[in-house]
């Protein structure tokens, strides 16, 4: 969401971990860092959501096309690099994305909520919860949720972990 960086823009930590992913994939220095994230609005979930990718469970996301409008960011694209981080903003590893599509909530299909690995993967689950969420991100954002709003939904595949660098 905050744009391309490069390892130039990182610092501490962050900086490190990217270092590292880039030495170990045999990567330029300039390779761009698409987003540094955690999951979700609340660190209880941030940290659940993140042990579902560590564990291989979670391999999609979805957010709205709405906040990446009101933030200025370029949507998700298939090779996009990024560091997921913990609610601290620790890295646990690097994401590439492998698949984006934008579609309406209602439309959402039940293959891509259950590669969210959250819940029983369930489609109903998947609607519950990103309902709540997404009403509360629309708030943040001065809109209002509908059946319409556009959904992005993202797959990615964990290249690069914290524990490999270690």
């Amino acid at each position: 969401m905050s744009g391309a960086q490069t390892l130039e823009d990182l610092t501490g930590p962050l900086a490190a971990f990217w270092r590292d992913f880039l030495d170990a994939s045999g990567r330029a220095a300039g390779t761009p860092v698409g987003d540094v994230f955690f999951f979700s609005d609340c660190e209880a979930d941030a940290i659940e959501l993140a042990a579902l990718v560590l564990a291989g469970t979670k391999i999609g996301t979805a957010s709205l096309v709405w906040m990446y409008e009101a933030r200025g960011g370029t949507l998700p694209a298939a090779g996009d690099l990024s560091i997921v981080t913990d609610w601290h903003g620790a890295p646990l590893c690097v994401i590439e994305t492998t698949t984006v599509v934008i579609a309406p909530f209602d439309e959402v299909t039940a293959e891509f909520a259950a590669s969210e690995g959250e819940g029983d993967r369930s489609l109903e689950h998947w609607r519950r919860v990103h309902w709540d969420y997404f009403g509360r991100e629309c708030a943040r954002l001065g809109r209002s949720p509908s059946r319409a709003m556009p959904v992005v939904c993202e797959n990615f595949r964990v290249i690069h972990r914290a524990d490999a660098a270690a």
